[in-house]
C-alpha cells in the first residue's frame, strides 16, 4: 500500500441529496463489501466435506474458520488509523486486492496449509471492508436520509452472513468445494477492477502514529476473546489449549489496551479513539447491538443441528430453511431505515427488541414434533426483529459522533461484531453439550437429550434478550455533534 500524494475531491457538506456520483460509489462499496462478508459464512457446511478430501480432523479444519474470525479481531481494530492515514482509493483497492488473492490461492490450494493461508488472506481486505463502508456513508450522506442508506448496508452485515450457509449447501450438493471460491473470484476481480476505475477519495489522508504495542494488545485481546469463545463453542473437547486460558489472557490485554489508549489520548493519538464511548447514545446503542448479534450468531449456529439432528433434514435443506429469515432481513431492512429517518430510533428499537425475544422464547419450545413451516416463522420473526434494530442502531450509534470520530466508531462496532458472534456461538453451542451430555447420562435417549440440550441454549438466548428489551428504553434521537467535540459528563 503506496502512501503517495493522490488527488482528492473535497467533500462538503451542503446539498440535502446525494448526488449521482456518490450514490454510485456507495452502491460500489456496499456490493463488494456483501462479496466478502458473505464469505465470511460460507465454509460452515464446507467442513465435512473438506474433513473428507483433505484427511484433516474436526479440529484442524474449523482452523479455517477459527483463523478467518482471528485475522479479522487483529484487522478491524486497527481500521480507524488506516483510514486516518489512507485514502479511500488506496484502501478499497489493498483489500480487494487482498481478498481476491485469498481467493485465488484458496480454489487451487493442494492441501489445508495453503487452504489455511488462502482464508488467512482474504480475511485480511475482509476485516477493512465494513468499516470502511460505514465511514464512507456516513461523511457522504446527510443526516436526514442516513437511515435508508445504512439500512441497505445492514442488509450485507445480516444477510450477506445468513445466506452463506445457503449458497454453500447449494454449491456442494453438485460441486467440489473449490467451487465455493471459484464462483467469488471473478466477481472479486470484477468489482476491484470496476473499483480501480470508478473508486475516488473523499478525504484528506494525515499523517497518524501507528502505536505497535497498541496493536500487540488490541491483536492478543480480541483475537485472545475470540479464540477462546470459538475453542469453547465449537471445538469443545479438542481446542489445543484449555479455553479459559486465551479468554483470561484476552481480557488482560484489553484491559492493557484500553489504559495505553487513554495514556495515548493526549499525546500521539490512540490506536482506537475510546472517546467514542462518551457519547451516551453511542454506548446505548452498541449494547444492544451487540446482545442482538449474540442471538442471531447464536440461532444461525443452531438451528442447522437442529434441523439435521432433531428432524434428519439434509444439508441443502437445512440451508434453504434458514434462507427465507435472511430475505426477510434483506426485504426489512430499508424499509426500517426510511421509518428510521422519519421518526428515530426508539419506535422501532424497542417494538424490534421484543419481537428478537419472542421468538427466542417460542424456538426454545421446539422439538422434533414442532412442524417445520413453524420452525421456519420462529426465525423469520427473529431475523425480522433483528432488521428492526440493526439499521436504527447503527445509525444512532454513528450519527451522534463527530465526523473524525466515524472511523473509529466504525472499528469498534465492527470489532464488537465479531465479538458478539463468537460469544453467541460459544454460550449457544456450550449450553447444548452440557445439556446434551447430562440428560445422556440420566438416560434419555440421543434424540430426547439433544432436543432438550437446544431447548435450554433458546432459554439462554431468551434470556439475554430480556437485558437488550431493558435497555431497548434508554435508546434516545440525538443530533450529530460537530467536529471535535466530546461531551463533557
Amino acid at each position: 500500500m503506496t502512501t503517495a500524494p493522490e488527488k482528492i475531491e473535497p467533500y462538503t457538506a451542503g446539498p440535502a441529496r446525494l448526488s449521482g456520483s456518490d450514490r454510485n460509489l456507495i452502491g460500489l462499496l456496499v456490493f463488494s463489501a456483501f462479496v466478502v462478508i458473505f464469505n465470511e459464512t460460507v465454509m460452515s457446511l464446507a467442513l465435512p466435506r473438506l474433513m473428507a478430501d483433505l484427511s484433516i480432523s474436526a479440529a484442524t479444519a474449523q482452523w479455517l474458520t477459527t483463523g478467518f474470525l482471528l485475522v479479522m479481531a487483529v484487522v478491524i481494530p486497527a481500521t480507524g488509523f488506516i483510514m486516518e492515514r489512507f485514502s479511500l482509493r488506496q484502501i478499497f483497492i489493498a483489500a480487494m486486492s487482498l481478498f481476491s488473492l485469498g481467493t485465488a490461492i484458496a480454489a487451487v490450494a493442494p492441501g489445508f496449509e495453503l487452504l489455511l493461508l488462502g482464508r488467512v488472506v482474504q480475511a485480511g481486505g475482509t476485516g477493512v471492508m465494513m468499516p470502511l463502508v460505514m465511514t464512507t456513508a456516513m461523511t457522504l450522506v446527510p443526516a436526514s436520509s442516513r437511515g435508508r442508506t445504512m439500512g441497505v448496508i445492514s442488509i450485507v452485515i445480516s444477510v450477506a452472513p445468513a445466506i452463506g450457509p445457503t449458497i454453500s449447501g447449494l454449491v456442494l450438493s453438485r460441486l467440489s468445494w473449490r467451487w465455493l471460491f471459484l464462483v467469488v473470484l471473478p466477481i472479486a476481480l470484477a468489482t476491484l477492477a470496476l473499483g480501480a476505475w470508478k473508486v475516488r477519495n473523499i478525504t484528506t489522508p494525515k499523517k497518524a502514529h501507528l502505536d505497535l504495542p497498541s496493536l500487540l494488545l488490541s491483536a492478543i485481546g480480541f483475537g485472545g476473546l475470540i479464540y477462546g469463545l470459538s475453542s469453547l463453542g465449537e471445538a469443545a473437547g479438542h481446542a489445543p489449549v484449555a479455553p479459559w486460558i486465551p479468554v483470561t489472557a484476552g481480557v488482560a490485554a484489553l484491559a492493557l489496551f484500553v489504559w495505553r489508549q487513554r495514556a495515548l489520548q493526549s499525546g500521539r493519538g490512540p490506536l482506537m479513539d475510546l472517546r467514542v464511548f462518551t457519547h451516551r447514545s453511542f454506548t446505548v446503542s452498541l449494547l444492544v447491538l451487540v446482545t442482538g448479534f449474540v442471538g442471531l450468531f447464536g440461532a444461525l449456529i443452531l438451528l442447522p443441528i437442529y434441523l439435521q439432528n432433531v428432524h434428519g433434514v439434509g444439508t441443502l435443506a437445512a440451508g434453504l430453511m434458514v434462507l427465507p429469515g435472511g430475505v426477510a432481513m434483506g426485504i426489512l431492512s430499508p424499509i426500517i431505515g426510511r421509518l428510521f429517518d422519519r421518526y428515530g430510533p426508539r419506535p422501532l428499537v424497542t417494538p424490534g427488541t421484543i419481537a428478537v425475544s419472542a421468538a427466542l422464547w417460542l424456538l426454545s419450545t421446539v422439538d422434533a414434533g414442532t412442524p417445520l413451516p413453524l420452525v421456519v416463522a420462529f426465525h423469520v420473526l427473529l431475523t425480522s426483529g433483528l432488521a428492526t434494530l440493526i439499521t436504527p442502531l447503527m445509525t444512532s450509534a454513528l450519527s451522534t459522533l463527530p465526523r473524525n470520530l466515524y472511523g473509529h466508531g466504525s472499528a469498534i462496532i465492527g470489532t464488537l461484531q465479531q465479538l458478539a458472534g463468537a460469544a453467541g456461538t460459544a454460550l449457544f453451542i456450550t449450553v447444548l453439550s452440557q445439556t446434551t451430555v447430562s440428560e445422556l447420562s440420566a438416560g434419555a435417549t440421543p434424540l430426547a437429550a439433544t432436543t432438550e440440550g437446544i431447548q435450554s441454549a433458546f432459554v439462554w438466548g431468551g434470556i439475554i434478550s430480556l437485558v437488550a428489551v431493558a435497555l431497548s428504553l434508554l435508546v434516545r434521537r440525538t443530533e450529530p455533534l460537530p467536529d471535535g467535540h466530546v461531551p463533557m459528563h
